[in-house]
């Protein structure tokens, strides 16, 4: 389905991402476009890990698991990923939390330090799959 793109003229890839990643289109697949998600327990409401980057980015990764599933799809068909931190020097445990859930092949990937998140998480994570039909 997807394939992994690394050419030794660009970077290597630092940690748990590809350069890029292709991916074949057919008229028959969808692309599912994924929200970012903030480490919200989805019984209660409420942040989880309040200043636990390690359990907030946990929660993320189950967060985004769940709204794929309900979509058909799996992290295994995500292609890209954008990381949204407010703190880069959280970018190691998050990127080893991340890594985690990617241990095969992992997706194209974007990491940015921002001012501020939604109720004052430390981590939001988005995500694009694509789905074979």
């Amino acid at each position: 389905m997807a394939e992994a793109i690394s050419t030794p003229d660009a970077p290597k890839a630092i940690g748990p991402y590809a350069q890029a990643v292709a991916v074949p289109v057919a008229a028959a697949g969808r692309l599912i476009f994924c929200s970012g998600q903030i480490p919200l327990d989805p019984a209660s409401g409420e942040v989880v890990g309040t200043d636990d980057v390690r359990a907030q980015t946990t929660q993320v990764m189950r967060n985004l698991g769940a709204v794929l599933t309900a979509a058909g799809a799996s992290l295994a068909h995500v292609v890209k990923t954008t990381i949204y931190l407010v703190d880069l020097r959280d970018f190691a445990v998050v990127n080893d939390v991340y890594g985690g859930f990617f241990a095969a092949e992992p997706p194209a990937r974007a990491t940015v330090q921002v001012a501020a998140l939604p109720r004052a998480v430390r981590v939001e994570i988005d995500a694009i799959a694509v789905v074979p039909s």
